[in-house]
């Protein structure tokens, strides 16, 4: 596995599990929050956006988080491994929580989470299974069928993934 796409919604856990993945491959970690959104929280342009993230996916190894659907295509076609994090609204709307209780809210400059919420956000993470779920399955499907495709559907299999897959590279010498 040397370029890793992980997708999912709001609070699934992106971010943790691409740093745990990043440093289990020896990869560079990408959060795509922080390329969105410059110091100011402003966003960049989507063409901009877009080109972006085509130099970071022409990398031999990368690791790369962040739903964005409008440039999910890009990461898919150069991935060989996707994670798609298909957690619960409930324990995404918990990750949410404890995000914000331990970082605050606004822009978290480690991580590029930018964190507004506001009921827009809760009722798309709620709704995100019924609504997003099926778009992020076709594309990955239409664009990422040539990678290994993992859907974890709780934090608990998240945890053994990550732990297969650092296994596996550490057996490897990655």
């Amino acid at each position: 596995m040397d370029r890793i796409a992980i997708i999912g919604c709001g609070g699934s856990g992106k971010t943790t599990i691409s740093r745990l993945l990043g440093a289990a491959l020896n990869a560079p970690v990408t959060h795509l929050d922080a390329v969105y959104y410059d110091d100011e929280w402003n966003t960049l342009p989507k063409e901009k956006f877009a080109a972006v993230q085509e130099e970071l996916v022409a990398e031999p190894r990368w690791v790369i988080d962040g739903n964005f659907a409008s440039t999910l295509p890009i990461r898919l076609k150069r991935a060989t491994a996707v994670v798609f994090l298909d957690i619960g609204p409930l324990t995404c709307l918990w990750g949410i929580l404890q995000r914000r209780l331990v970082h605050g809210g606004g822009q978290n400059d480690a991580t590029g989470v930018y964190d507004r919420i506001h009921w827009g956000f809760i009722t798309y993470v709620w709704n995100y299974r019924k609504t997003m779920g099926p778009r992020v399955r076709n594309l990955v499907l239409e664009h990422g069928a040539h990678a290994e495709i993992h859907i974890v559907r709780s934090r608990r299999a998240a945890n053994r993934l990550v732990e297969k897959i650092a296994a596996q590279a550490a057996a490897a010498g990655s």
